[in-house]
């Protein structure tokens, strides 16, 4: 998937600037739960990776580590990435490359609807992109599970059936401290988990 205005946008405003072509690389975002691993593929953000629990890297297998103004879509994504670290951004619009099978896609694009600041169950998630949430919730959640783009696609809203905060790779500890970000930002009630 290819917003081609945030494509056309991004090619302007980077045109000074070398591009890096059939190459994966990656940069590194300082955050409020670590440092974020951005990585970019032939114009799109293909992985979006957040530190993981056992405290080893988020940049392990993303390609090169370059200075992000290398690559305008890499530096469009720090950039983005860092004002929604700041609770200035509230919806993404970068080019996304997604790889994984039709159904996950449905559901990684059914994720991108939900808005900022607001999370919703695995079934409601499967109900939203017209599966049946009785049978699907599960295989929703495992598509949840799947994707490789922290944040930009917003796996974090998601929480169990009865409000509560269940399955983050990243860990529960980060996926609250998004919630939170996101809660404080817009002045939304406090949480309960």
């Amino acid at each position: 998937m290819v917003h081609m205005d945030a494509m056309q946008r991004i090619g302007t405003a980077g045109a000074a600037h070398a591009v890096v072509v059939d190459a994966v690389v990656h940069a590194v975002v300082d955050s409020p739960v670590g440092p974020v691993v951005v990585a970019v593929e032939d114009g799109a953000v293909t992985h979006l990776r957040l530190p993981r629990t056992d405290g080893g890297p988020a940049a392990d297998a993303v390609g090169e580590r370059v200075v992000p103004e290398d690559d305008p879509v890499l530096a469009e994504a720090v950039r983005q990435l860092t004002a929604y670290f700041a609770g200035d951004l509230r919806e993404f619009d970068l080019p996304l490359r997604y790889a994984g099978t039709a159904f996950q896609r449905r559901v990684w694009d059914g994720l991108r609807q939900v808005p900022y600041g607001t999370t919703t169950s695995y079934g409601a998630l499967a109900a939203a992109v017209g599966l049946d949430p009785r049978t699907t919730a599960r295989a929703v959640g495992a598509a949840n599970g799947a994707n490789r783009m922290a944040i930009v696609v917003p796996c974090h809203r998601v929480i169990g059936a009865g409000g509560k905060l269940v399955g983050f790779a990243a860990g529960l500890d980060r996926k609250r401290t998004l919630l939170e970000l996101e809660r404080r930002a817009t002045g939304g009630p406090a949480l309960l988990f």
